[in-house]
């Protein structure tokens, strides 16, 4: 499926009209509901497919980052035959007390993902996580980026960002 109707599709699923309070405490009458396409998997696999051609060479672990990375890491996973990591926004303190469950990522070359970009923050924090455990991490991948700032944050960290989207293909 070109990326164009990957878009339609996606907007179709996720975009929702009503009265929404943001985060910031803004009151909007349309909301983008990420969570829509992921938990749709015949839109999530096509997600995946169309991220597969994405993937720099080399990448040894894709890393889903807690909440929304999750579903993509795992569905991108099965179309790449790469191992997943789950990372958690920090360590659990109790059973292995690891932040990054599944796959090993300690030399290995890591490539994060996650589904929506806005800010970039998560990602930044994580990535730090990720390279004080001794992975190599020199991109992220998400679905969408808003392009509200977040490859310049990620830059400031030597993290480039590739999208399969931005937001103006949605809709």
């Amino acid at each position: 499926m070109e990326r164009a109707e990957l878009g339609r599709r996606i907007y179709a699923a996720a975009h929702l009209t009503g009265e929404f309070t943001l985060r910031s405490g803004v009151t909007t009458d349309h909301y983008f509901d990420k969570y829509r396409f992921e938990a749709d998997p015949v839109l999530l696999d096509a997600v995946a497919e169309a991220m597969v051609p994405l993937v720099p060479a080399g990448t040894e672990v894709l890393a889903g980052l807690e909440m929304g990375g999750i579903p993509v890491v795992t569905a991108l996973g099965r179309h790449t035959g790469l191992p997943c990591a789950f990372v958690r926004k920090e360590a659990k303190a109790y059973g292995t007390c690891r932040l990054a469950e599944g796959a090993e990522v300690a030399g290995r070359r890591v490539l994060v993902v996650e589904d929506v970009v806005t800010s970039g923050g998560q990602i930044v924090l994580s990535t730090r996580e990720l390279r004080a455990l001794g992975a190599d991490v020199r991109e992220a991948l998400c679905v969408i980026d808003r392009e509200q700032g977040g490859a310049e944050a990620l830059k400031e960290i030597d993290l480039g960002l590739i999208s399969l989207l931005r937001a103006a293909d949605l809709g």
